[in-house]
C-alpha cells in the first residue's frame, strides 16, 4: 500500500465511521468500534467492499446504558458480543480444549 493510499483509505475511513456514528445515535445507540475491508480495482481504484456497520463487523451500545461503563459496568451489547461474554465467564475459550454448551436461549438470541 503506498502512503497516498493510505492516507485515501484513512480519510474514508474516518468518514464511514463518523457517518456510522451519526446514524446509530439516530436510533438510540453508540457505534463504538468496527472493521472496514478494502480492496483495489484493477484500475487502482480503492474500493471499500464486504458488510459495513453490521451486528457481525461492528459493536454497538445502547446509548441509554451508557453510564453502566461509568459504573465499571458493561453495558447492553447490540451484537454477538453477549454470547463472547457468556463463554468468557464460563470457561477460557483461548485454552479450554472442550467448551461448556451454551444455553438454547443464547443462541436463539443471537
Amino acid at each position: 500500500m503506498s502512503r497516498d493510499d493510505y492516507e485515501e483509505v484513512s480519510r474514508k475511513v474516518l468518514n464511514l465511521f463518523e457517518f456510522g456514528q451519526h446514524i446509530a445515535s439516530q436510533h438510540g445507540l453508540i457505534l463504538v468500534d468496527t472493521k472496514y475491508e478494502f480492496g483495489k480495482a484493477p484500475d487502482g481504484t480503492i474500493l471499500l467492499i464486504d458488510e459495513v456497520h453490521t451486528p457481525y463487523s461492528s459493536r454497538n451500545w445502547t446509548a441509554s446504558l451508557y453510564e453502566c461503563i461509568r459504573k465499571g459496568l458493561e453495558p447492553e451489547n447490540v451484537n454477538k458480543e453477549f454470547l463472547r461474554m457468556w463463554f468468557k465467564e464460563h470457561c477460557n475459550p483461548y485454552e479450554d480444549k472442550v467448551l461448556p454448551d451454551d444455553p438454547k436461549g443464547l443462541v436463539t438470541e443471537l
